[in-house]
């Protein structure tokens, strides 16, 4: 697996936030936009990236940015190979068993169904889920027959081959891509899961915890998260 690991300095812009660590290493998947992707200069992108950037220098944090594929995201934070998770991951009470999470910087996303025709039958054809979200479980838990992929790119691939009927994953990564292929539409009412997105960190790591949600709660409080939500989000209102 490749990893692509990025430094960031922090800037001392604020005091109060520091943890007694010399760098805090951010995992992400660089494959889910707009949340996180690898741009043309082979650098984590997108709305983590800047929120991590931001919630690391109002912290007086030193960060680096390291990839993960999806299905091992959460064994290698516990393991220890980086130290978060910013990655769209929703906070839900599965995870929360093996792993801690900071307050939601992300409301709870819709999720939608993506097929080739309106009428699909979304409860009892076969379904696409990027393995190990919370999109997953909801497609097991309605009968239909569920088909994962590891990337959630895949899962589009497999609507469009004729794999699967369609595919179920964030309004916010799906949308676009059905808007842009004349093949491909939004089927169905949006799909409420999860409880919003958090930083998943170890739950030994109480103090990163604290200081990472003291940062996002300034964020909240000078409206800055918003207008990081509205720029990355089309047509998005910020919700803090």
């Amino acid at each position: 697996m490749n990893k692509l690991i990025l430094s960031t300095a922090a800037l001392a812009l604020s005091a109060g936030f520091a943890v007694a660590q010399d760098v805090v290493r951010m995992g992400t998947e660089g494959a889910y936009p707009p949340y996180n992707f690898i741009n043309d200069n082979g650098e984590v992108d997108g709305f983590e990236r800047e929120l991590g950037d931001e919630l690391c220098t109002r912290a007086e944090l030193t960060c680096e940015w390291v990839t993960n594929d999806w299905d091992s995201i959460i064994p290698n934070l516990t393991s220890g190979n980086y130290d978060t998770i910013i990655a769209g991951m929703s906070i839900t009470e599965e995870r929360d068993e093996v792993i801690d999470f900071t307050e939601a910087y992300f409301p709870p996303d819709p999720s939608v169904y993506v097929a080739m025709a309106e009428d699909v039958d979304v409860a009892g054809g076969v379904v696409a889920a990027q393995t190990g979200t919370i999109q997953a479980s909801h497609v097991a838990s309605t009968g239909a027959t569920l088909v994962e992929f590891a990337t959630p790119d895949e899962t589009v691939a497999a609507v469009r081959n004729g794999e699967v009927d369609a595919v179920l994953a964030d309004k916010a990564f799906l949308e676009p891509i059905a808007n842009e292929d004349a093949d491909l539409m939004i089927i169905g009412d949006d799909v409420m899961l999860g409880s919003g997105i958090g930083i998943g960190l170890r739950e030994s790591d109480a103090e990163l915890k604290a200081t990472f949600d003291t940062a996002i709660q300034s964020m909240k409080a000078d409206g800055s998260l918003n207008t990081l939500i509205e720029k990355w989000f089309e047509g998005m209102t910020g919700p803090y």
